[in-house]
Formats: C-alpha cells, sequence, structure tokens
C-alpha cells in the first residue's frame, strides 16, 4: 500500500457512530503521521464530529435533500460527489449501507468499507471495493471501526475512547459551577434521541429525590429537543437538583462531564462522551444491544457481552430489566419507537444503591 496523504472517513449514521470512529482516527493519525483526515458526515451529527481531534475537514451530507424537487436534488448531489472524487488516497467506510459504500468507492483509488455478512447484499461492494470486512452485529461499535487497522497491520495496544473538552468551554462551565456554589457534582441525562430508550417519568422523579438525599449537587441534562423539554417540564424541585437542561452547548456539555465525578442515565451519546473520560457510569439501558452500544470501559478493555439485570466492568455499572425479552434490540416492544415495557421494571432503589456504595456514604 503506497503513502497516504490524505484520507477520507465516512460515517454516515448516528452521533454515537461518529464519536466512537475517534479511536480509528488517531490509529490513522499516529501510523500516517504527516496524512491529512477528513470526515463525511450527516449534517445532523456534525456538531458531534467537531469535537473529534486530529479531524481537517467535514463533509456533511444531508437527508433533507430528499425533499427537494427531483432537479436540484440532484444537482446537489452532483456536487457533493464533485467535492470528493478520486480527492483522496484513501478512503473508510465505517457502515456498510449502499450509499456511503458508494462515497467510499469514488472518493480514492484505495476504498476500504465495512459490508453485510450476506453475499446476496455485498457482492458488488466486494467486486468494486480494495478491501472489506463483515460488519459484526454481535461485536462492539469500537472493534467494528478499528477493522480496518487489521487490513493494514496498524498495531493496537489498547482500544482507548478519549474524549478531551476545549479548554475555552471548561472556563465557561467552571464560571457557571462557581456562580452556583458547586463543585463536587454527578451528572444525572433523563433522554435520549427516542422515547423508547427513556426512563419512565414516575421513576426519573424516584430516583431523583433518592439522588438527592446523598447531598451531593445533581446536574440534570439534555438538549432543547421536544424530549428533553418535556423532561424539563416535570422535573422535581429538589434541594440539591440543577435543572441545566437546554443551557449548554456541546462543548460546554463535553467541559460539563470532564469536570463531573459520575456520569447516571440513559445509553446515549451523552454516556460515551462518558465513557471516553473515563468516569463512573450508572448506565441504564432498556430494549439497546449490549455487545455493541454498551459503554467501553478504559480501564478493563472491554464492554458488555451479556445480558443481566446488573453488572460491573471496571468504571461502568449496567441496569437492565430482568426480563426473558431483554434485549431486544427493537424499538421500543411495538417496534415503531412505542413504549418500552423493559424500562418500567428497573428499579429506582437499585440505581441509588450503586452510586451510594461508589460515593462510599
Amino acid at each position: 500500500m503506497p503513502k497516504m496523504y490524505k484520507i477520507l472517513i465516512i460515517v454516515q449514521r448516528s452521533n454515537g457512530d461518529v464519536l466512537l470512529s475517534s479511536p480509528l482516527i488517531e490509529a490513522l493519525n499516529g501510523f500516517y503521521q504527516n496524512a491529512s483526515i477528513d470526515l463525511l458526515v450527516n449534517d445532523d451529527t456534525l456538531g458531534i464530529a467537531k469535537t473529534l481531534p486530529f479531524v481537517n475537514r467535514i463533509h456533511t451530507y444531508s437527508y433533507g435533500w430528499r425533499n427537494d424537487t427531483t432537479w436540484t436534488r440532484l444537482s446537489k448531489e452532483l456536487k457533493f460527489i464533485k467535492k470528493i472524487y478520486r480527492k483522496y488516497d484513501l478512503s473508510i467506510n465505517l457502515t456498510a449501507s449502499d450509499r456511503s459504500v458508494f462515497y467510499s468507492i469514488i472518493a480514492s483509488k484505495h476504498s476500504i468499507s465495512a459490508r453485510e455478512a450476506e453475499s446476496k447484499k455485498s457482492w458488488w461492494k466486494k467486486l468494486f471495493l480494495t478491501a472489506h470486512y463483515p460488519f459484526d452485529t454481535q461485536a462492539h461499535i469500537l472493534k467494528n471501526n478499528l477493522k480496518a487497522c487489521e487490513l493494514f497491520s496498524i498495531p493496537l495496544d489498547k482500544t482507548v475512547l478519549k474524549i478531551v473538552a476545549k479548554e475555552e468551554a471548561v472556563q465557561t462551565i467552571k464560571k457557571r459551577l462557581k456562580e452556583k456554589n458547586i463543585h463536587t457534582f454527578m451528572i444525572f441525562h433523563p433522554s435520549a434521541q427516542y422515547h423508547y430508550k427513556v426512563y419512565p417519568q414516575r421513576l426519573r422523579n424516584v430516583l431523583l429525590k433518592k439522588l438527592n438525599s446523598l447531598d451531593i449537587p445533581i446536574i440534570v441534562t439534555g438538549a432543547k429537543s421536544e424530549i428533553d423539554m418535556e423532561i424539563k417540564q416535570h422535573l422535581p424541585q429538589l434541594e440539591y437538583v440543577y435543572d441545566f437542561i437546554g443551557e449548554t452547548t456541546l462543548d460546554e456539555y463535553v467541559a460539563l462531564s470532564s469536570l463531573s465525578k459520575a456520569y447516571i442515565g440513559m445509553d446515549t451519546l451523552n454516556m460515551h462522551i462518558a465513557a471516553g473520560q473515563n468516569k463512573d457510569i450508572f448506565a441504564i439501558f432498556g430494549p439497546t444491544l449490549l455487545p455493541v452500544w454498551s459503554p467501553w470501559s478504559n480501564e478493563v478493555q472491554c464492554a458488555a457481552t451479556q445480558n443481566k439485570p446488573y453488572q460491573k466492568y471496571g468504571n461502568v455499572r449496567l441496569f437492565q430489566a430482568d426480563m426473558p425479552c431483554v434485549a431486544c434490540g427493537l424499538a421500543g416492544c411495538d417496534d415503531k419507537h412505542g413504549k418500552s415495557d423493559c424500562l418500567e421494571h428497573i428499579l429506582p432503589d437499585d440505581i441509588y444503591r450503586e452510586v451510594q456504595k461508589c460515593l462510599d456514604l
């Protein structure tokens, strides 16, 4: 393989996928020390993409183009393709989607991509890609993302997720914490991108009341989405609970997380940020598949692989319902983003006791 001066990493999926591409980017940056690394992501993940180190330029694709007229959409697609066509020495695509594979193939003469395991779906990808690997639906996303390194024999001593806060954002958050006389604190992040991942309001408020009894500030975080604003309206007024929902930028949240004692909350982007900062994590999981999406522990170099009502590995404590259907991997019980009954069966007492033990109170 020739020297690589320009590399394109393609991650057209969720915020979590983009964040968890950072170990691959860091490995490539270390191996090809003079290379310039660009990203191609969906426009709704641009915010988290901007937090990743060693990235030179970010290309964004918008699924909103589908709402344009045929001619307008075609014009935008062609302009987008022109920006990346044969502009790179190496392109690596981390998902198996047809569109992303196509972009990888046209971006460089040396294209690598994940693909479906079934030959019926991936035959053309095998034909046009320089190299490829099957996306393992039972392996952690970090491990899948690093498979490209194996193809280049890039040595990896450890798999480390590392999230570094920007100094300007740290100073902004420190100033705000000082104004509120907050020193040691924990983050409680009750929301997620979808309703089916959210801990029910009744149980959430019981948990907050119990955490409040620890006499340690609990900062409740969230964005400005409809789900977050709904949670904000129903937060209990408690002495040690501080409502920061909708009041931080992404950079400021990363800074806030870096200063926190622990993360308590749902399986979402914020949980992975805490994992990348080696925080104590108390993760509440519903139907999400653990082998792929559980928080990675840098400390013990693993994620969860089995379903259990409670488990601990390294700095991570993980809670699931004790039900035969857990984890199903569906988007709610109806698989249509509806309610997840399993979240109703995770007791606030169980979470509270583990937080109390961790803090040695």
